[in-house]
């Protein structure tokens, strides 16, 4: 019996470790510091914690400091209830909730605003402390996980005096989530949300989600698809989402919903949805009244309309911005945002879809009332490898315009895929619009210094499901965290965020970080290699965009083709922009306009994006158009091998499971560069009718096989 009972102990406690070791605790592990020097030099500076007055929110504070000092430090630090403040301690709190930090009277809390905090080493009483300060409850958690983030990646915790605050003030997630639990281009299994056990059964899971968007600042979900179901207004599930709310709230992170506008007929019963009706105007009305009274802090609207099929004002000859401001006017009593997406195009049109989304929004700038964001795609396609900015950065001075990132890898491989996307984030944010001369960069323009804008957000659709590991490939989990950074402060490198995630999620060894690092910072650029490079764009499978299928043309819109956006034919490929073409560069400012119309100028990267050009153009290398095509799909495809060898060579830091997770996935992601090099390749080849370059790798079946590959039950449709 006793060796039973030995056993089951061993079995449990083997369990217990393969959970740990999972990727479920993300970036916030709080495992002992091995370097038992370093460990006493932190013990002699935070060696317990007095926060006086225990909201929920600083509860969670004392929580998270609790938990994650005394498994970094191997030292349980309680709450300090004792009047007196000991050597070491770290006080934490608002000048409203603590006499100390009242008393120290700090000016730099003035300019802080509701989010922002401060970390200072100070002494009180002769005595040394860590104090973590804010104006509001929430800066007080953001702090606290700064300072825990300092010790994560073992950073000096002495002579502090680090002052933050956002740089946007709505940093959202957007789940596309349906209610049935499937997540559109989702590719981590089903949605987090539980909906037919909500209200009742509360997971775990939400609060560390809270957990984790709050560790990054991340202050907003919206927890519904954009292709929304009217069904989450209704009263069946508003207490499912209040109690949602309730879990995330003491977290900083208010809820919002996709509003379907055709919801007053589906739901309410009337004729029509005509945002100038009379009753739809009251409809709205009441129903924000009702959803306000299940969730006071109900953060509003994220609106798809006339997109895609979805219903929108357009169907009453209205504009979006009469649409917008029907949800607008109804939300505007309870202090609620709308976010309209500016992802709009349409078949009837004979434009290019790069144009459609800014001919269709600039005019109706300053339109839209003032608690209206219109959100906009980084770029004017979809979620590409890589695109310009979009042209409406820059274009609508009067209203204040929200970035849409994609998180999830919907074009990038999706959950199979090791691409860290950072550097995509940051080429867009860092992008010169040129609009009020140098230096009006996008991220100027959606964080609202450029045109003195009070309302300003970011958004990043989530790639979170209920995968053990939360987003599929656990290397999806650095972009989580690097899209709540970022949110938080645009300013940061894509090389500091690695470096944060690598020393959080894995191991502050400096040679694990230094290969880790470059390893992730090349892995953009070398999926762009294999899959689009020199600006193709828009090739994947069809509808499931899972693979290369750039031989599609015969569906019911030529913008859903791939032919559409590369035209290659005998002579030619690439998609004319310029002035003798679509002319879509006239929607930048002139000096974009010249910089990428100019084929002097114009980068490699962005070349099929705005020029046609024949097989036989000579690159700046000497290389000819098609002979540079076939070089970047043969490094792309060649780079698999140094990503592998480079993850192999740091098995002894990495735990075995998450070793193993990664490694079965490169082998896949390996797989597939090549089928994307081959497919491509071949079907480009039957374009130009040219012969592989020396050192090029021909295809290993014919254009046949490749277009006859299909797939059944691919995720994330």
């Amino acid at each position: 019996m006793k060796k039973l009972v030995f056993a089951l102990i061993i079995f449990l406690m083997s369990v217990g470790h393969s959970f740990a070791e999972s990727g479920y605790r993300l970036w916030m592990r709080y495992d002992q510091i091995n370097d038992e020097a370093l460990r006493t030099q932190y013990l002699k500076s935070l060696n317990g914690i007095r926060i006086d007055t225990v909201s929920p929110t600083l509860k969670a504070a004392s929580d998270e400091l609790g938990k994650g000092l005394s498994g970094l430090l191997g030292r349980t630090l309680g709450l300090s209830s004792t009047a007196s403040i000991e050597a070491g301690s770290v006080v934490a709190g608002t000048p409203a909730s603590s006499a100390l930090i009242r008393g120290l009277k700090l000016q730099a809390l003035a300019g802080l605003g509701d989010e922002g905090y401060l970390l200072s080493s100070t002494v009180h009483n002769g005595k040394e402390i860590t104090v973590i300060a804010a104006n509001t409850d929430i800066g007080v958690l953001y702090g606290s996980f700064h300072l825990l983030r300092l010790v994560q990646t073992q950073q000096p915790v002495v002579k502090l005096n680090i002052v933050e605050k956002p740089l946007l003030k709505h940093r959202v997630l957007n789940h596309w989530d349906n209610l049935d639990r499937t997540v559109e281009r989702g590719y981590a299994g089903f949605s987090l949300w539980n909906w037919h056990l909500l209200p009742g059964y509360l997971q775990q899971r939400y609060i560390d989600y809270a957990r984790a968007n709050a560790s990054v600042g991340v202050n907003g979900t919206v927890l519904t698809n954009v292709n929304a179901n009217s069904l989450i207004l209704t009263e069946e599930f508003l207490p499912k989402v209040a109690a949602i709310a309730n879990v995330l709230r003491p977290y900083g992170i208010r809820v919002y919903l996709t509003a379907r506008f055709s919801s007053p007929i589906e739901i309410g019963k009337l004729k029509t949805a005509d945002p100038l009706d009379e009753g739809v105007k009251r409809w709205w009305k009441d129903k924000a009244d009702e959803i306000y009274r299940h969730i006071p802090d109900f953060g509003g609207f994220l609106v798809k309309a006339n997109s895609e099929g979805q219903p929108g004002p357009q169907n009453y000859g209205r504009s979006h911005a009469e649409g917008a401001n029907l949800l607008a006017d109804a939300l505007a009593p309870h202090n609620g945002i709308v976010m309209w997406r500016a992802f709009v195009y349409s078949h009837e049109v004979a434009e290019d879809r790069f144009k459609q989304a800014y001919n269709e929004f600039k005019p109706l700038d300053g339109q839209f009332r003032k608690n209206v964001l219109v959100q906009v795609k980084n770029g004017p396609i979809d979620f590409q490898p890589r695109e310009p900015f979009s042209p409406l950065f820059g274009a609508m001075p009067k209203t204040p315009l929200m970035m849409e990132f994609q998180i999830t890898q919907e074009y990038l491989g999706q959950a199979t895929h090791l691409v860290y996307q950072a550097p995509l984030y940051k080429e867009v944010l860092d992008a010169d619009t040129y609009v009020k001369g140098k230096g009006s960069t996008v991220a100027r323009i959606i964080d609202g210094s450029v045109d003195k804008h009070a309302l300003s957000g970011i958004a990043g659709v989530a790639n979170i499901g209920d995968d053990l590991n939360w987003t599929g490939h656990l290397f999806g989990q650095s972009n989580w965290y690097a899209f709540g950074r970022l949110a938080w402060n645009h300013q940061l490198s894509s090389e500091s965020i690695a470096d944060e995630w690598t020393g959080m999620t894995f191991s502050n060894v400096s040679e694990f970080k230094v290969s880790l690092r470059d390893m992730m910072m090349k892995s953009r650029e070398n999926l762009v290699n294999y899959m689009t490079p020199l600006g193709l764009h828009h090739i994947m499978g069809w509808d499931h965009h899972y693979g290369p299928a750039p031989w599609i043309k015969d569906k019911p819109r030529m913008d859903w083709t791939s032919f559409y956006y590369h035209k290659a034919d005998s002579l030619a490929i690439g998609f004319d922009r310029t002035a003798s073409g679509s002319n879509a560069l006239s929607q930048y400012s002139p000096q974009v306009r010249k910089f990428y119309g100019d084929l002097k100028t114009c980068p490699p990267e962005y070349l099929l994006w705005f020029h046609r050009l024949p097989w036989s153009y000579r690159m700046k290398t000497g290389e000819s158009l098609w002979e540079a095509l076939c070089q970047r799909y043969q490094s792309g495809a060649e780079s698999m091998d140094p990503l592998i060898q480079g993850w192999n060579a740091l098995a002894p830091y990495v735990d075995q499971e998450r070793f193993d997770q990664v490694r079965m996935l490169l082998a896949i992601q390996k797989k597939e560069a090549w089928w994307w090099h081959d497919a491509c390749l071949a079907y480009f080849q039957s374009r130009s009718g040219l012969p592989y370059p020396q050192g090029v790798t021909p295809p290993k079946e014919s254009l046949k096989f490749y277009e006859s590959q299909h797939f059944h039950f691919v995720p994330g449709i």
